[in-house]
């Protein structure tokens, strides 16, 4: 008679939220799936970002330290689970998951809290004065795959929900893909992205974001 080994253990609920959903976009940019299908890594130079993780998935990981290949420091959140890593597998993640993933199965309803995640962890907003016009205030929010499917996947997405088109250009230093939204655009899906006060995200990237929207206010309140 075959022994079997203990039954997995459940530690992560796979019910849909608004934070799961946030802790999936998190996996889906800062994390890795290990091809021994237990392990999952989550690394970040923001620990805040791994504290929001543990908070979204309800339980209290350890954080270690990594070095990354510019000899800097990185927090990181690793833990083996199979029935996660299952369910993970499950909505579309993979291992090597970078240059291959495409379209995930998230609920409609959670997918501004999933694509908050994603911007959290890859994305970038940055804003400037266009000196070709007087008091021009532009900004942008861009959201960064390695993956072209996936850039393809959720700009469709959001074209679908809110009508956001965008743009899609590519790093040639590091072949990644980015997909960018100006202005009146990225003001629609921050809108969706924070909804709400209270919503967990990476405060630096929001405060970033609040202080261009606090300018562009000032600059349609003169112009009016």
């Amino acid at each position: 008679m075959s022994k079997r080994g203990p039954k997995p253990k459940r530690i992560i609920g796979e019910t849909w939220n608004e934070n799961l959903a946030y802790a999936i976009g998190l996996i889906t940019t800062d994390g890795c799936l290990v091809g021994d299908g237990l392990l999952i890594d989550l690394t970040s130079k923001d620990k805040e970002q791994l504290l929001n993780f543990s908070k979204c998935v309800g339980v209290n990981f350890s954080i270690g330290k990594k070095r990354n290949g510019n000899k800097g420091i990185c927090s990181r959140i690793q833990f083996k689970n199979k029935i996660f890593y299952n369910f993970l597998l499950s909505i579309g993640l993979t291992p090597k998951k970078s240059l291959t993933m495409g379209k995930l199965r998230i609920p409609d309803k959670y997918f501004f809290d999933f694509l908050r995640g994603c911007f959290d962890g890859d994305g970038t907003f940055y804003s400037y004065w266009d000196k070709r016009w007087k008091s021009s205030h532009v900004f942008y929010l861009e959201f960064v795959s390695a993956s072209k499917k996936h850039i393809d996947w959720l700009r469709e997405h959001l074209k679908n929900t809110i009508s956001v088109f965008g743009h899609i250009g590519k790093n040639g230093k590091n072949s990644t893909f980015q997909l960018k939204y100006a202005k009146r655009e990225a003001i629609q899906i921050i809108k969706k992205m924070y909804y709400n006060p209270s919503v967990v995200c990476l405060s630096r990237k929001r405060v970033k974001i609040k202080k261009a929207l606090e300018v562009e206010a000032q600059q349609q309140k003169k112009y009016k």
